[in-house]
């Protein structure tokens, strides 16, 4: 026995021994290779023939050494880490307006509640044109530029003048946080189930989840449509505390796994607002990532039902990591699997290139309109834990049911209004003149819902806009479509006279997917799938 305590003791010695040496030998290899590069810069600026940039070259050499580990490892300027942050953070720093600029004017479309310009007093249909004293009416302005002017410090003050009808006025205008929204509508399909649209997942996300599921509870909702169509994700831990409030118990939600990362296991807790109830969940090509996490969850513990087609695939974890001049790399540091076990990434190994094009690769294969061309990897296949029903790793999560694309109808022409912005300066020139007699004839959202009807004059006012953009009018694709844009438009107005909740009630009358969710529910589909 005594030997035996000897003997397991040098082995772990040995086993320690070993790896830290190993360790060293990589210190020294990244040690070598730094001072390899330090002395090709150093060559490069004594001798080189011409005046070279420094760190376009080094920014050059971080971006191709990134893209050969894989697609979702990449090199972020200084400039972009602000900008880039927004959207998961939950917020920006601004004055709180929605806005477009219309004929060389920037415009207010609308106000966001409790922001900095409703407290100054800003209203919809404002024209911005002074900031800080520097006129801006009639300059041909971008997007870019005017989030420049507007955002700033919070608590820094910023000087707007504004032309509001013949009247003109000044405001002073204290920047504060604009709180950007991850769940872009809530609301009720029937008496008994709620629908929530998530967009992405943000350092908001899961008390915005909460405030929702509470307002849908009150209103009577028994079960949930999760709508995820076209949401690429975000931050992990909101993920894990969505699919938290949808499993009960401690139920692992997805683990980690990489070289240098080791594995990490994240569970579910016995505390969650959704334990009880039916879920389904609506994903596409789009939905990766973040959304991935959550239904993958979901299915492989048989919570709920998936409707609609194949996620994107991204079983990818993403950390950031500083760098000296304030950029930085977002690095792969592991995969992330069900809990079944699967690893969803999606193959790269063919390079960037071919990656990006997978997507359409499912057109051409016919994925798109028929589940029977989703081609599964046997030596991928798993099965759920508690109904042991087949799923499958290797690229995406496959729906357990399945909505194929509309591809009778070809959207090339409403696309290109869209692309011209033909669709986005209609709708602000309509909102613009007739916004007070739009509130006053339709003062609640159900009337206009019930009442409003885009005309026939409107659409052929878009046509006539689009030709002038070098849209030719082209009839015979505009037929099929006619249903299609007014439904849009009649979306959008919605959207600025209210905002996105009731923008998506109007969009989702023609929501396939929703359709068929809502039908999985009524007509048997989810106890037949999970045998409840």
């Amino acid at each position: 026995m005594k030997r035996l305590f000897i003997l397991t003791g040098l082995l772990l010695l040995t086993g320690a021994l070993f790896n830290r040496t190993i360790a060293q030998n990589r210190e020294n290899q990244v040690r070598e290779q730094s001072i390899k590069y330090q002395r090709l810069m150093a060559y490069i600026d004594a001798f080189y023939v011409d005046t070279v940039n420094l760190q376009k070259l080094t920014e050059d050499a971080i971006i191709k050494a990134l893209s050969d580990l894989d697609p979702h490892s990449v090199y972020i300027t200084k400039e972009e880490v602000d900008e880039m942050n927004e959207p998961l953070e939950g917020g920006f720093f601004g004055i709180g307006i929605q806005f477009t600029i219309l004929r060389d004017t920037l415009a207010v479309v609308a106000i966001v509640p409790g922001g900095p310009s409703e407290k100054a007093g800003l209203m919809a249909g404002d024209r911005i044109v002074s900031v800080d004293g520097e006129n801006i009416a009639g300059k041909k302005l971008s997007n870019t530029e005017v989030r420049k002017r507007l955002k700033g410090e919070e608590g820094t003050i910023v000087k707007v003048g504004v032309l509001r009808g013949h009247e003109n006025m000044d405001f002073r205008i204290i920047r504060g946080k604009i709180p950007i929204y991850s769940i872009d509508a809530t609301y009720m399909l029937d008496k008994t189930t709620g629908y929530i649209k998530l967009s992405r997942f943000a350092a908001t996300t899961i008390d915005e989840f909460e405030e929702a599921v509470k307002k849908l509870q009150a209103q009577g909702m028994k079960d949930l449509i999760l709508d995820l169509q076209t949401n690429g994700g975000g931050y992990m831990g909101a993920a894990i505390g969505i699919a938290d409030h949808l499993l009960d118990g401690r139920k692992m939600i997805v683990y980690t796994d990489g070289v240098n990362s080791g594995r990490r296991e994240e569970y579910s807790t016995p505390i969650g607002l959704l334990q009880g109830g039916r879920v389904v969940v609506l994903i596409d090509g789009n939905s990766a990532s973040a959304s991935e996490i959550v239904s993958g969850a979901v299915q492989d513990w048989d919570r709920g039902v998936l409707v609609g087609r194949r996620s994107f695939g991204k079983g990818l974890v993403q950390r950031q990591f500083p760098l000296t001049d304030g950029s930085m790399v977002r690095l792969t540091i592991a995969h992330y699997y069900t809990p079944s076990g699967r690893c969803i990434q999606k193959p790269y190994s063919k390079g960037e290139e071919d990656y990006e094009a997978e997507l359409y690769n499912r057109y051409r294969s016919g994925e798109m309109v028929s589940a029977d061309s989703i081609v599964v990897n046997d030596s991928l296949k798993y099965f759920t834990k508690v109904k042991q029903r087949p799923v499958y790793g290797g690229g995406g999560i496959i729906p357990d049911v399945f909505v194929p694309l509309d591809t009778t109808i070809s959207y090339l022409y409403f696309n290109r209004l869209i692309a011209k912005n033909v669709i986005g300066e209609f709708i602000a020139n309509y909102i613009d003149k007739n916004r007070d007699q739009l509130k006053k004839k339709y003062p609640d959202f159900d009337s206009f819902v019930k009442n409003f009807q885009v005309t026939d004059a409107m659409i052929d006012e878009i046509v006539k806009a689009g030709e002038k953009a070098d849209i030719p009018r082209d009839d015979k694709a505009l037929k099929p479509l006619l249903p299609t844009i007014k439904l849009q438009l009649k979306a959008l107005i919605a959207r600025d006279l209210w905002n996105m909740n009731e923008m998506y009630q109007i969009m989702n009358e023609e929501n396939d997917m929703l359709k068929k969710g809502l039908e999985v529910l009524k007509d048997g589909t989810y106890e037949k799938i999970l045998g409840k």
